[in-house]
């Protein structure tokens, strides 16, 4: 069962990254699959019993890829930690089957409470993407994508998409259908605006509107009064003057 499921991770790190051209390298040069076979080893001792000799694998695996895995965490099938370097998971995290992570990612706890759950639950076929922070006993929904820089605290939606500091969800909303999940390299795809795009072309767009009315407004004042208008007109400046007489 263990040397199928190294295979499975081997086999997801080739599917995923184009780098990749054999078994052979992924085993020798890839530090997230040598992460996994760390913290693979470093969870059996620690469901059994043995939790500083867990710690202590742990820590090895820490110091030889520099990816920080908790023993107590758990980690689905076919994970794929590309490059990884700097990402650290905590002790109460939980990650879903052919999920990706990239480097700088925090899955971590907000609370201090001892041997309470702490850390996210990231479901299946999610993306977590460079350098975003997940912080909190939450849930990321199944096929989520989050993007580069993403500060995440509260629960995400299945099939959500989630940008920026204090991220906030474009794409599915809750009630809406998700769409089969497709993986996409660093969870960005050409369908995710730049919110700051976004807004930049929400004030061109009220500068343009602004402009039109600024237009008609400029062609009602110039317009030549009506016929029925003219004798109004004559009378006020009659009336105007002979007050000034």
């Amino acid at each position: 069962m263990l040397l199928k499921n190294l295979r499975e991770e081997i086999d997801a790190t080739l599917a995923r990254d184009p780098a990749a051209r054999s078994r052979l390298e992924v085993i020798l040069c890839y530090p997230g699959f040598q992460a996994l076979l760390y913290y693979r080893l470093a969870h059996w001792l620690w469901e059994h019993g043995w939790l500083l000799a867990g710690r202590f694998v742990s820590h090895i695996g820490r110091v030889m890829t520099g990816i920080e895995i908790h023993p107590g965490a758990r980690i689905g099938r076919r994970v794929f930690i590309d490059h990884g370097m700097g990402v650290v998971i905590g002790e109460t995290a939980e990650v879903g089957d052919d999920c990706t992570i990239y480097q700088g990612v925090t899955l971590g706890g907000t609370k201090l409470t001892r041997g309470a759950k702490r850390h996210p639950t990231i479901g299946n076929d999610v993306i977590v993407s460079a350098h975003a922070q997940v912080l909190g006993p939450f849930r990321v929904g199944d096929g989520a994508r989050i993007g580069p820089l993403a500060l995440v605290q509260a629960g995400v939606p299945d099939g959500a998409r989630m940008v920026g500091m204090r991220a906030r969800p474009l794409g599915a909303r809750p009630n809406e259908p998700v769409s089969e999940p497709v993986f996409q390299p660093y969870g960005i795809g050409e369908d995710i605006p730049d919110p700051v795009a976004r807004a930049l072309n929400g004030l061109l767009d009220e500068v343009t509107s602004l402009k039109a009315r600024i237009v008609v407004l400029e062609r009602q004042s110039a317009t030549p009064a009506s016929e029925e208008e003219r004798p109004r007109l004559a009378v006020r400046a009659g009336g105007n003057g002979a007050e000034d007489d």
